[in-house]
């Protein structure tokens, strides 16, 4: 069989999106998501196995039983849509207006799952020769706390002894234009929660009370204006970030007894969660903060080097699109960071990210269908029997 024609991936994807956007699967409630795209690949020919964990949905879907396995990764779960009545078109009603498909989860990341399951349906339609195999990978706990989701799928597949080659996850990662970006990396993320200990007093009598805050500001000044490292030539510096500061009773004349506060490290390959975390430390002591620090790693840094995956990818994009892809580490975390220590080639690409996690959140209909041909394209150069 030839392969399909560009404008006959258009209707498919776009009527399975907006199938999807009209399951409201605010996370980790999958909402039927998985039911919808578990039958349309049984029916193509994948062996369809479902795991709960926790109250969240998996589905692994596989086509065929050798190496090298390519993975299509997403997730069905979405954020809450925010006041309704603020949306041009409701979040859930999918609702194609001005070339563009409106709803939560358009972009982040219903379109890339339509996307990628219809690329694996054509796939599999093909009488060509090939090797190897392909999988779907779906979870409804990307947008929470991403704990019974991808991670746990990975250990799971891992215990079966199914090893991930090559993995291309379906977050927004284009800028400008579709097609102009991949993630071939991101960095990892630390976060910490420190409770300062003061004492309770009356501003009037400072001496018979210890202002949390006065005791961890000069601390906290020193760390945000600290140069962590300079990066290296696939990610930026180390940024140090403090999210939330919360102390007091409100009261105007009252010195706080505790301060709370939150930060975050993004970090590249160049620092250790372990390190950065032993330099916190040691500020806080050097300055006589008394506090409680608790920490949460959410996952180490990851970049894939130039391979196989990378080039295949660029070259299916560029050939849909015209574009050469930048290929970038920037942006915030992924479900690929549970994939890439198994030693898989991890790479993210899929729409334009500018309305993700937005009121009247949207995607270019088009883009969807570029998005298919695309995985579709890059299935058959990472599979061919030649």
């Amino acid at each position: 069989m030839s392969e399909p024609a560009p404008a006959s991936f258009h209707d498919d994807v776009l009527e399975l999106t907006r199938d999807l956007i009209r399951r409201p699967s605010v996370t980790p409630d999958d909402a039927g998501c998985q039911d919808l795209v578990a039958a349309r690949l049984a029916t193509a020919g994948f062996r369809v196995e479902r795991q709960r964990f926790g109250e969240v949905d998996n589905l692994w879907a596989r086509l065929g039983q050798d190496e090298p396995l390519l993975v299509f990764l997403g997730h069905t779960d979405v954020v809450p849509p925010g006041p309704e009545d603020q949306w041009q078109h409701p979040p859930f009603a999918a609702d194609v207006a001005d070339g563009m498909l409106w709803g939560r989860g358009a972009a982040d990341m219903k379109g890339s799952v339509a996307a990628m399951v219809v690329a694996a349906e054509r796939f599999a339609a093909l009488d060509d020769q090939h090797v190897g195999s392909i999988a779907i990978l779906l979870t409804s706990d990307e947008e929470g706390p991403a704990v019974d989701g991808t991670r746990r799928m990975v250990e799971w597949l891992g215990e079966r002894g199914e090893h991930v080659t090559y993995c291309v996850v379906g977050e927004p990662s284009c800028d400008t234009r579709f097609g102009d970006t991949l993630r071939v990396g991101r960095r990892g993320t630390l976060s910490g929660d420190l409770l300062v200990h003061g004492v309770q007093g009356h501003v009037a009598y400072p001496h018979r009370a210890r202002n949390p805050l006065h005791d961890c500001l000069p601390a906290l000044t020193e760390l945000i204006e600290r140069e962590w490292d300079r990066g290296d030539e696939d990610f930026p510096p180390t940024s140090f970030q403090i999210s939330n500061l919360n102390a007091g009773t409100g009261a105007e004349n009252v010195i706080p007894g505790t301060a709370q506060v939150r930060f975050n490290f993004r970090y590249g390959p160049i620092q250790s969660a372990t390190a950065l975390q032993a330099a916190v430390r040691e500020v806080l002591d050097r300055h006589g903060v008394d506090c409680t620090l608790d920490w949460r790693h959410g996952g180490e840094p990851f970049r894939t080097p130039p391979g196989r995956l990378r080039s295949a990818l660029a070259e299916s994009i560029h050939s849909v699109t015209g574009i050469e892809p930048a290929q970038s580490t920037a942006g915030g975390t992924s479900d690929g960071r549970f994939v890439a220590p198994t030693g898989a080639q991890v790479i993210e690409f899929g729409p334009r990210n500018a309305t993700i996690h937005q009121i009247d959140e949207r995607v270019a209909v088009d883009d969807l269908a570029a998005a298919a041909l695309i995985h579709f394209r890059l299935a058959r150069r990472l599979l061919a029997s030649a």
